[in-house]
């Protein structure tokens, strides 16, 4: 187990309302929340941009100009701080997180690596949402690294369940990638849940020596799966995206105050956090992608398909 843990701080997420959380959106907020954090600890931050018009701080922005001021401020708020671009989109164009990427080259950037029915329910028996396909096929996922291959990007493969998990060992196993990074994503109420007693399988089911790291999506209950990860040796994640709660059931105030706990938390198991150098060296110490990539098309027909 390494003893240097890398920290990210997922500052503001998907579609939250900066009207009702306490969410970062204006470049300014992104710049300051990520100074509370980074001082804290957080080395990497994992970025989702907002619309900058009043009234809109809760919709996306794909926006290159826009998303790389907000880039830029960060940047000059954190010296030597990672940036990890979120690529997610519910369907299967994502031209324009790509187009963002090329602009942006960020050392990071996370890859939803498999499909999951978006679902969850209400107490009255009703569906919190209309039922949604959280779609990413194979191709979408070859596409997705091709341009971080191009632009010497780092993919964090965002896993939602144990069968997304086995499918980054396959893309590995036919050159989509080399070295894999796993984000083991719970909490979702269709996905994975927040059980820490999940963690030594999900653990048994990646490839050997690859990095990775827990997402731990809910309430104050995400912190013992947080502990958890760093006993096993995991790098560690939160912020106002993932939850809104300290381990005690406050509510947190701002992002400094999530990494502040998470900090504590890692060094009560004995782990020690990485500087930003550090995080610089663990995460892009080995490389994504070989230096010859490899064609593979053969899929198997349906009557070679064993059930």
């Amino acid at each position: 187990m390494s003893n240097k843990a890398t920290v990210t701080c997922s500052l503001t997420g998907v579609l939250t309302d900066p009207k009702t959380h306490p969410v970062p959106v204006t470049i300014k907020q992104m710049a300051v929340s990520a100074k509370e954090a980074f001082d804290a600890g957080a080395t990497i931050m994992h970025v989702h941009f907002r619309q900058q018009q009043d009234g809109k701080g809760h919709l996306p922005c794909w926006e290159p100009e826009v998303c790389l001021e907000i880039d830029q401020a960060i940047r000059a708020a954190c010296p030597g701080v990672l940036l990890n671009y979120t690529t997610g989109v519910m369907g299967r164009d994502q031209n324009k997180p790509l187009i963002l990427l090329e602009a942006g080259k960020p050392e990071m950037a996370a890859l939803n690596a498999g499909s999951l029915n978006y679902l969850k329910t209400r107490s009255n028996g009703n569906w919190a949402w209309k039922p949604l396909m959280f779609n990413n096929p194979v191709e979408k996922v070859q596409e997705a690294l091709d341009v971080m291959r191009a632009n010497n990007i780092r993919p964090e493969f965002e896993c939602f369940d144990i069968g997304i998990v086995r499918c980054v060992g396959m893309y590995q196993e036919v050159g989509m990638v080399e070295n894999p990074t796993y984000n083991f994503v719970v909490g979702v109420a269709s996905g994975m849940p927040a059980d820490p007693d999940l963690l030594p399988l999900l653990l048994k089911y990646k490839k050997p020596g690859a990095h990775w790291q827990s997402t731990v999506i809910g309430r104050q209950e995400v912190w013992d799966f947080h502990r958890k990860t760093a006993e096993l040796g995991g790098n560690l994640r939160t912020g106002l995206e993932d939850t809104f709660y300290l381990a005690n059931g406050d509510r947190a105030k701002n992002n400094g105050q999530l990494i502040e706990e998470m900090v504590k938390m890692a060094r009560e198991v004995g782990r020690e956090i990485a500087s930003p150098a550090e995080a610089r060296a663990i995460e892009l110490s080995s490389l994504a992608f070989s230096a010859e990539k490899k064609e593979n098309t053969s899929y198997q027909g349906a009557h070679e398909i064993v059930l």
